[in-house]
């Protein structure tokens, strides 16, 4: 029997990166994954990457509340129930900066995606969740909420957001037998991180940290079906660290 069989997954930002490796996974091991992405070639390309009939693709901007909640109506009627939400979708990017110097729209914009973007899938997921009998909500931070780092104020002020609502919804649906914990993952070689490094000298510098060197998006990927499956039946509210110890050194 395989970890996550019986239980489908409302995946966001599936159309590559962690995504990807995390609807590889949870469908190795029995589940069903709906892969939602903006970009929907992308998400198809998950798909196709995947045994057939486990997985569909849905168009989703998690930004627009409508769009959300369309998306996860799809795949709830495909499907016929939802177990699990993982709020994947995000990143930083090359505009973020310092707070006096980064464009306002920047900061709009990464918490439309990161922060709002939470709000909207788990408005319109949760209560189909509650419905199925219980479950669990992954939400994405980053060990950039929880030190300090120049340079990306837009993104650790989403992450910060995100490690704190990670802990009230966790007390929030309990009674409902939804588990809610975090991934904080550090620098992770996906092909977007992978570019961005090879623009800037400052990724690169942070390697020193990582004392088990970069890790690969399976490595995240791993750490969200435990908290997928029920192995992690009374973990909730929780960050999880997937880091290679830049945290701790």
């Amino acid at each position: 029997m395989g970890r996550m069989d019986g239980k489908v997954v409302f995946l966001t930002g599936g159309g590559g990166g962690i995504g990807r490796a995390a609807t590889q996974s949870f469908v190795a091991e029995g589940g069903r994954v709906i892969v939602a992405d903006v970009l929907r070639d992308a998400a198809d390309e998950t798909v196709a990457s995947v045994a057939a009939d486990r997985a569909i693709a849905v168009a989703c901007d998690v930004g627009d509340s409508a769009s959300v909640a369309r998306a996860v109506e799809e795949g709830v009627a495909r499907f016929g129930a939802l177990h699990v939400l993982y709020n994947n979708a995000g990143g930083s990017s090359f505009r973020d900066g310092p707070v006096t110097e980064v464009p306002e729209e920047e900061f709009l914009h990464v918490m439309r995606t990161e922060v709002w973007g939470l709000f909207t899938c788990s408005r319109h997921a949760i209560a189909h969740i509650a419905r199925a009998g219980g479950g669990a909500v992954i939400n994405t931070t980053s060990i950039f909420a929880s030190k300090g780092y120049p340079g990306r104020d837009c993104y650790t002020a989403a992450k910060g957001a995100i490690s704190a609502v990670t802990r009230s919804m966790a007390v929030e649906y309990a009674a409902m037998k939804i588990r809610v914990n975090a991934i904080a993952p550090s620098i992770t070689l996906t092909p977007r991180v992978k570019a961005m490094m090879a623009a800037r000298d400052d990724f690169a510098k942070l390697g020193d940290s990582h004392v088990l060197g970069f890790g690969h998006p399976e490595d995240v990927a791993e750490m969200a079906l435990y908290l997928a499956s029920d192995a992690s039946r009374i973990v909730t509210g929780q960050v999880l660290a997937v880091d290679s110890g830049a945290s701790i050194s």
